[in-house]
């Protein structure tokens, strides 16, 4: 594996998200056949193709590198640096027509995420961000929001039933009955609003590495505070939270998440929980 600076692969996972979302939109809004797979997600011929795209984009240009994709499962040497892929993160929204889904992929070296990027074409928005290159947004840096209160913000979540964890729902309830605007815009695109300052908190119950990891270093590099629900800054853990800078011990505080975060886990535990 040779190094590669992080503005180059800044550069990288733009392009390739792009691969993905432009593939993936040739299908949306035709007569798809929805399969469901084994655990119970929808999965339809557009997810397998741009996966196939992207992971012949980086085979053709990272030929060393490992990849670990929602649809196809672990290529190569996992401890290795390798490339996260979510071909279209939101399939339950892109059937239903719904634009607000994405294409995420990310590059990450043990537990560490250096670079990852969400394109969102039906919108036309497309965020990346890599370890200090900072976050841009449709080409233009990108920050969160400044705002610090409560009553003024908006709070974000993929879905307010928070499966097998009723305390979580019963934090969420009370928080979102305070804040200005409470929504369920969820998947990567809420995080998207997140990192360009449109919304002050996103939150998930469940994540898979693929989902979470190109969030990591866009919400940071924007100047806000991505965890689990565990306060672990890590695409390996429990479900994720996302917040602008200046909110992020508050917001944390209501959810009952630990703030300051604590360690990320281990690389072995990061292998694992990503295999």
């Amino acid at each position: 594996m040779t190094s590669v600076r992080n503005d180059t692969l800044l550069q990288a996972v733009t392009e390739v998200a792009r691969v993905m979302g432009r593939i993936a939109l040739t299908h949306y809004r035709t007569r798809l056949i929805v399969e469901t797979k084994r655990d119970g997600s929808p999965v339809t011929v557009a997810d397998r193709a741009a996966e196939e795209a992207a992971r012949a984009w980086i085979a053709a240009r990272f030929p060393n590198d490992a990849i670990l994709g929602e649809e196809f499962g672990a290529a190569g040497d996992q401890e290795a640096r390798r490339w996260l892929i979510d071909p279209i993160d939101g399939t339950k929204t892109f059937v239903r027509g719904v634009p607000l889904w994405g294409s995420l992929i990310a590059v990450a070296q043990g537990s560490d995420v250096l670079a990852g990027a969400v394109y969102c074409p039906v919108v036309d928005e497309l965020v990346a961000a890599a370890v200090g290159e900072g976050c841009w947004w449709n080409g233009s840096r990108s920050t969160v929001s400044q705002c610090a209160d409560i009553a003024r913000s908006t709070v974000l979540v993929t879905s307010e039933r928070f499966a097998g964890h009723p305390e979580r729902a019963a934090r969420w309830s009370a928080l979102s009955a305070d804040a200005a605007v409470a929504r369920t815009w969820g998947d990567c695109y809420g995080y998207l609003l997140v990192a360009t300052g449109r919304a002050e908190l996103m939150v998930d119950n469940l994540m898979s590495p693929w989902d979470a990891a190109a969030l990591v270093p866009v919400v940071r590099e924007a100047g806000g505070e991505f965890s689990d629900w565990g306060g672990r800054v890590t695409p390996f853990g429990d479900g994720s939270l996302a917040t602008n800078g200046v909110m992020a011990a508050t917001l944390r505080a209501r959810l009952g998440v630990p703030w300051p975060p604590t360690s990320p886990p281990s690389n072995a535990a990061a292998m694992r929980d990503g295999a």
